[in-house]
């Protein structure tokens, strides 16, 4: 199979029949062997309906559908895990990504050779300071800190290999960072193609301004994981033995001048060196406690079931 089109969607029904008439259409100019997966995240409107009444006319219809909201990451991930075709999509079900789009970025993948390819929405139809300009700032801080030069991160339209969504796992709200953990997993081809974006037809966004702190948020906890996940007693251990030599330094000049410089002065405890040896200790002890927990989490945690679907349409 040539391409997988994966749609998470949350109360989506106006624009599915025409965004799979449109894909469908893009499939068959190019002769595509093709498979469309609706991801339905809980909608409460009629979206699964629309989907049911899609794969019964189109059989490379298929549909998920999570017993309630579980977010766009768990939706991509349960995607993903169905996928069958030597190129994965992703794109939103709002219109708002183009599926004229897809022939190019296929080639990207089969013939250039690319891991992942990345949509940059150069012009956008969006509020400029609602959106555009908090995007921006999203973008920059996430080049920075991954060191992956993206534009746009937040992109929903996607293209990767196969092999790529089989070995990332997309968690949390992490569907943001895709091209990071892909980077993380040793997939270091990674493109970007600008791409037309469309203005929203039906509906209303999903997303509020929360979404670009919990960005940062995210990145934030992507970088920390990327660098010492797997380690963690590097960074806590090694702040635990900076804060507690500090503190030590602090309590060794003390006993030194008590002792031996100025064995008639002030008590110890009247003395601010004395609190600040004894916090520097304290916080360095925690440190070092953190990163064994740290550790004995890593090595027993187990893998608990993020979402949970309530039906599937042509899956197996």
């Amino acid at each position: 199979m040539n391409i997988s089109v994966v749609i998470p969607l949350l109360n989506e029904e106006d624009s599915l029949k025409e965004l799979h008439d449109w894909i469908v259409s893009v499939m068959l100019s190019n002769q595509f062997s093709y498979e469309i997966l609706f991801i339905d995240d809980g909608s409460t409107d009629n979206s699964w309906k629309v989907i049911s009444e899609l794969s019964e006319i189109n059989p490379s219809v298929k549909g998920l559908r999570f017993l309630k909201n579980f977010g766009k990451s768990q939706a991509l991930h349960a995607g993903f895990a169905e996928t069958k075709g030597d190129v994965v999509i992703t794109m939103d079900a709002d219109l708002q990504d183009n599926p004229e789009e897809i022939p190019d970025l296929h080639k990207m993948i089969s013939e250039d050779g690319f891991d992942l390819v990345s949509g940059w929405k150069k012009k956008r139809y969006d509020s400029y300071f609602s959106k555009n300009l908090p995007s921006k700032l999203f973008n920059w801080a996430a080049r920075r800190t991954s060191g992956v030069k993206l534009n746009d991160f937040n992109c929903g339209l996607k293209a990767y290999s196969n092999q790529v969504v089989k070995h990332v796992d997309v968690y949390g709200e992490m569907h943001r960072y895709i091209p990071v953990l892909a980077k993380n997993a040793g997939f270091t081809k990674i493109g970007e193609k600008v791409v037309q974006h469309q203005a929203r037809k039906y509906g209303k966004t999903k997303f509020g301004m929360n979404r670009f702190i919990n960005g940062f948020l995210d990145l934030i906890t992507i970088w920390f994981v990327s660098r010492f996940g797997r380690r963690p007693m590097h960074l806590f251990g090694s702040l635990g033995v900076i804060m507690f030599i500090i503190g030590f330094g602090f309590a060794f000049y003390l006993g030194l001048d008590k002792l031996f410089f100025n064995p008639t002065g002030r008590l110890i405890t009247e003395r601010p060196q004395f609190y600040i040896a004894l916090s520097t200790m304290i916080i360095g002890s925690q440190f070092f406690i953190a990163g064994f927990l740290g550790e004995l989490i890593l090595r027993s945690k187990r893998q608990q079931q993020r979402y949970f679907i309530k039906d599937k349409l042509n899956l197996t």
